[in-house]
């Protein structure tokens, strides 16, 4: 009897469960990461680089910030953010997300659950490292160097939505 009364509290406390990645998990979430364009704003120099930054900087934010009608944001240290999310919840996320510019937000909610949990599995296998990038800035807040700026949408533009 001493026995039920803990398996039972067990049973009722939220439980987290993440599978371990595998092998195939982690090559397709690197893949993924790849060619989704997700190390081009999240991994400092990427882009500059031609993509030749050591994995070991992978995705640890940005601050350069992306100014323009909006505000200015930056580009999240995912290494540290997917520390925060359980695997569902990064999936809830990735296909609920509304972000401002210029995170491709619309892109990110189509990718599949299966390629998804990829893409967590490898980013969590990465292991946290890095800070946490800048936080946003609302419109009309001068951001610190280096930012680019974006001109508002044209004339008659209709936003999506």
């Amino acid at each position: 009897m001493k026995f039920l009364v803990p398996a039972l509290l067990m049973c009722l406390a939220p439980v987290t469960i993440t599978q371990a990645a595998s092998a195939q998990d982690l090559a397709r979430g690197k893949y993924l990461v790849q060619i989704t364009g997700c190390n081009d704003c999240h991994t400092p120099g990427y882009a500059q680089l031609g993509g030749e930054v050591d994995e070991a900087q992978w995705l640890t934010g940005e601050a350069f910030g992306w100014n323009g009608p909006w505000g200015t944001t930056y580009a999240t240290n995912l290494r540290l953010r997917l520390q925060e999310l359980s695997e569902s919840e990064w999936i809830e996320l990735a296909h609920t997300l509304k972000a401002r510019p210029p995170m491709p937000w619309f892109s990110l909610n189509k990718i599949s659950s299966a390629d998804l949990r990829a893409m967590y599995r490898y980013i969590r296998h990465l292991g946290p490292a890095g800070q946490p990038a800048p936080a946003y800035l609302k419109p009309g807040i001068a951001p610190p160097p280096p930012f680019a700026t974006f001109p508002a949408p044209p004339p008659g533009a209709v936003p999506p939505g």
